[in-house]
């Protein structure tokens, strides 16, 4: 290659990456003056400066890994893309909950919130923004009903048993479960996600992709880039996460146990991080008709985010000692019932349309209005 091709292939890696030197700067300044500028949260203009900052900064990172996640996913073709995506994505969810449940006060709802935020934010706003684009420009839209079967039929129970089951049993005082419990709700985590991933790129892996996927990926230009640097670029992205996730917890905390706020806002923040990358990927398909992958985006991120987070949450919550409360509310269990059977009906006949969508969104803000007037 001459030198000035190369010359022009370095500039526009550079540019094209710039947000990592502003996260790598952002990790550097909290790292060394952090400290100071935490002891100084009590000026409100001095709060915001930081949580804005900060969370500018970690969600800019995610978007970057859900760019580098895309450009994998048109390499390796469906399910391995999404596959690739959802536990990029999870992986930044986890660090994050770790990262706030271990500062300050002990939260033990903040897995709860989190979870909870997150199966709204993505079955309720995510998927009734895709489906309101998608079917406004498409007018009707189609998919694979077994894949969207197979996802349910997974995330049901999944979901109902953690953060329901512990309001009802009596082992163990509140919405808590005994060490036998927790241990069936983390084998029947990793259990069924692992089953699932057994079909999905295996024997049924023709339930998660459509004719326009593979048109899709057929039409990758060999200039898509190599697998192996948007992986590195990938993990380079992730890692200053680690802590600056750590950091946010600062502003979060001191809005929760100084300012009052409710402590769901704690859990409804990580859960805008994660979800917000993946709903813009999941629309954009929906609006270029590809809603299999919007589908795959969207589904495929409240399963990895509950078969992984639980499990995961659960394991640092017997290492460290931090209880964790799972069960919802009456008023969170009955909206988490409506979005799960609402769903059971959107994704039961192959086609959708912006009817589909606005329900969605409904109770999207149903679960908005509930976490200040609960």
């Amino acid at each position: 290659m001459p030198a000035h091709s190369r010359a022009g292939q370095l500039r526009k890696i550079v540019t094209d990456e710039r947000f990592l030197g502003v996260s790598l700067t952002t990790t550097a300044i909290f790292a060394l003056a952090g400290k100071t500028m935490f002891a100084a949260m009590a000026n409100p203009l001095l709060l915001a400066l930081i949580f804005i900052w900060l969370f500018a900064v970690v969600l800019g990172s995610a978007l970057a890994v859900v760019r580098h996640a895309d450009r994998i996913a048109e390499i390796l073709g469906e399910p391995y893309g999404t596959l690739v995506l959802t536990l990029s994505v999870t992986t930044i969810e986890v660090l994050s909950i770790s990262a706030v449940m271990l500062h300050g006060a002990n939260n033990p709802t903040l897995v709860r919130d989190t979870l909870f935020a997150i199966i709204m934010i993505i079955l309720g706003g995510m998927v009734g923004l895709s489906l309101i684009a998608g079917g406004w420009r498409h007018r009707e839209q189609h998919y694979n009903l077994q894949g969207a079967n197979a996802y349910l039929g997974v995330i049901i129970p999944m979901a109902a048993l953690p953060l329901t089951l512990p309001n009802f049993t009596t082992t163990t005082p509140g919405p808590t479960l005994s060490g036998p419990q927790e241990m069936f709700i983390v084998l029947m985590s990793v259990g069924l996600y692992a089953a699932f991933l057994s079909i999905q790129t295996g024997r049924h892996r023709g339930y998660f992709s459509s004719e326009e996927d593979a048109e899709a990926h057929a039409a990758v230009p060999l200039g898509a880039g190599p697998l192996v640097w948007h992986t590195i670029l990938l993990f380079a992205y992730i890692l200053p996460v680690v802590f600056l996730a750590e950091q946010l917890a600062h502003p979060i905390d001191f809005l929760i146990e100084t300012l009052g706020v409710p402590t769901a806002l704690g859990g409804v923040v990580i859960a805008m991080l994660v979800a917000t990358p993946e709903a813009i990927g999941a629309t954009r398909a929906a609006m270029a008709n590809r809603l299999q992958r919007s589908i795959n985006i969207s589904l495929g991120s409240v399963l990895s985010t509950i078969g992984l987070t639980v499990p995961i949450m659960l394991a640092v919550s017997y290492v460290t000692g931090h209880e964790v409360h799972l069960g919802l509310t009456n008023a969170n269990t009955l909206l988490l019932a409506v979005i799960l059977t609402v769903s059971i009906v959107t994704f039961a006949s192959g086609r959708t349309n912006i009817l589909q969508g606005a329900v969605h969104l409904v109770l999207f803000a149903a679960f908005l209005m509930l976490i200040f007037q609960a």
